[in-house]
């Protein structure tokens, strides 16, 4: 506005649950690595990932970053979840999803490669999205 006011109704999005993005840059989270383990595999995107009772146990015991990421665990989440949820960069999650595995922290499940890359399986999940009736009840057409 003119006077230098905010206009009716943009009063933004409200509070950010999660807070600001971290101001630490990733390869000092990562002390320099870029893959999470020596064979350079990387965790596809969809991996699930939840925490032990031993890493629920020791919480309070780890670094900034693995803290969160343990404590978002505790229920399976994917790791473009913790990303997004964190806001972490993927390959930092990765690498320390892969850290937390290894000393029993977190549990890995990795998905059936061939599953996912069958078409079917898309096709199913189109169908069944259209599916789903809009907030008036129609259904959705099929193209």
């Amino acid at each position: 506005m003119a006077d230098g006011g905010t206009p009716p109704g943009a009063d933004g999005p409200g509070p950010d649950p999660v807070g600001p993005a971290p101001a630490v840059r990733p390869f000092l989270v990562t002390a320099g690595r870029v893959a999470p383990s020596a064979s350079d595999r990387t965790m596809p995107v969809e991996t699930q990932v939840v925490a032990t009772a031993e890493g629920l146990a020791e919480l309070d015991g780890l670094a900034f970053e693995q803290h969160d990421i343990v404590a978002a665990c505790r229920r399976p989440q994917s790791i473009a979840e913790i990303a997004a949820r964190l806001r972490l960069h993927l390959n930092v999650v990765r690498i320390l999803a892969e850290d937390l595995r290894a000393a029993g922290q977190l549990t890995v499940h990795v998905p059936d490669t061939g599953a996912t890359h069958d078409a079917s399986v898309l096709r199913k999940l189109i169908e069944g999205l259209r599916a789903i009736p809009d907030s008036r009840g129609v259904l959705r057409d099929t193209d």
